[in-house]
């Protein structure tokens, strides 16, 4: 852990180029900075901390904030989503609180970011990063240094404590200053733009969007389960989860994620998938237990043409996660028994959008709105 006094600046490195550069200015400035990546299930590449420490030169510590980031997820984010699950205005809001709070522990007076104006389409409008400024409370201490001059100055610029004649006036979506400046600082290894968030991909938002609509107090674990295997979930009124693996690696992941009140569902003579029933706090009831063990050996090919051949039906073992024992049934493989499907792009698509005038007419209203948990768990 760096020591409290350390520094002079932190900076929210996400490991793309120009938040890499914006550190490198200001340690240019002759500023002690200290990195802070943050983590969370959706961003974050803590593996790569040492990279960028050996060959950026840089001081990075690694801040998981999931928990602040899903609660903010599961409340609706107030400046709605991007075009997918995407709260960017969000983001950075709940970011910046979190290096201000974290600022005394370092010693530092400034904060710093690697946005350009004008990059992207949602946080980085001139309007946006006033919105980001304000609510993050942040607007006398956060600097944004390759854009600095085309932005009101800060009271650190003012006094003379930071020299704003070599800050940057970056614009817009190229690349060609970022690349000139990257050279001239001898970085040779140029990271790719950071992106990254997976909130922004449709493949893993579908998967996430019924984990934030559907599951009770959501935890970091359910969307890294999100990503994991197929996602199908039972009808209303009580809506259970179930996540087939589609390959040993999935397979490995879900009994590694797996809570001791998770279901375990796996064949038990032939090779096939494993699967993971959450939503097993309270017992499913037989029924449900039983039409999941047969939607999951439906995903085994060797078990579908067995029972196909001979009439028979396969046996499935049921248990508790970390259980040795269980219950093992005798089931006919068959997809969707009992209503398990999947939650298509286009319906979670429209069921966002739904949220998203929700929270319009909160903000003409004045009221409180929560991201609708539409179902109570039974």
């Amino acid at each position: 852990m760096p020591d409290s006094s350390q520094y002079d600046i932190l900076s929210l490195l996400s490991g793309g180029l120009d938040s890499i550069l914006a550190s490198r200015l200001m340690q240019q400035l002759g500023k002690r900075v200290l990195c802070l990546h943050f983590v969370t299930p959706f961003f974050g590449k803590p593996h790569f901390v040492n990279k960028w420490k050996e060959v950026y030169g840089l001081d990075v510590l690694p801040v998981d904030v999931s928990e602040e980031f899903i609660a903010m997820l599961a409340r609706g984010p107030e400046h709605g989503f991007g075009k997918v699950l995407n709260p960017c205005i969000d983001c950075k809001i709940l970011l910046l609180r979190k290096a201000k709070s974290l600022m005394p522990r370092y010693g530092a007076t400034t904060l710093i970011t690697g946005e350009v104006l004008g990059q992207r389409p949602m946080s980085q409008r001139k309007d946006a990063l006033n919105i980001i400024r304000n609510e993050a409370g942040v607007g006398d201490i956060l600097l944004r240094p390759l854009c600095a001059k085309l932005l009101p100055e800060i009271p650190a610029e003012k006094s003379g404590l930071i020299d704003r004649s070599r800050l940057k006036a970056f614009f817009g979506r190229g690349r060609k200053a970022q690349l000139s400046l990257a050279a001239e600082y001898g970085i040779m290894d140029i990271p790719t733009p950071a992106g990254g968030c997976l909130l922004t991909e449709v493949e893993t938002a579908k998967g996430y969007w019924p984990v934030l609509r559907l599951q009770t107090g959501p935890l970091p674990d359910d969307f890294r389960l999100a990503k994991a295997g197929r996602q199908f979930w039972s009808p209303a009124p009580a809506p259970r989860w179930l996540i087939v693996g589609r390959t040993q690696a999935d397979n490995e992941k879900l009994c590694a994620l797996a809570s001791e009140t998770d279901l375990l569902f796996s064949l038990e003579n032939f090779t096939g998938p494993t699967a993971l029933g959450r939503n097993a706090v309270t017992a499913w009831p037989e029924a449900l237990v039983r039409s999941a063990a047969a939607h999951m050996a439906a995903f085994s090919g060797k078990a579908v043409a067995y029972a196909r051949e001979t009439g028979h039906p396969v046996r499935v073992l049921a248990r508790r996660a970390g259980a040795e024992n269980g219950e093992s049934m005798l089931v006919t493989p068959e997809k969707d028994a009992a209503g398990w499907g999947e939650i298509s792009w286009p319906q979670a698509k429209e069921e966002i959008r739904a949220q998203a005038r929700k929270m319009a007419e909160r903000g003409k209203q004045g009221g409180e709105y929560v991201c609708p948990n539409k179902i109570e768990p039974a």
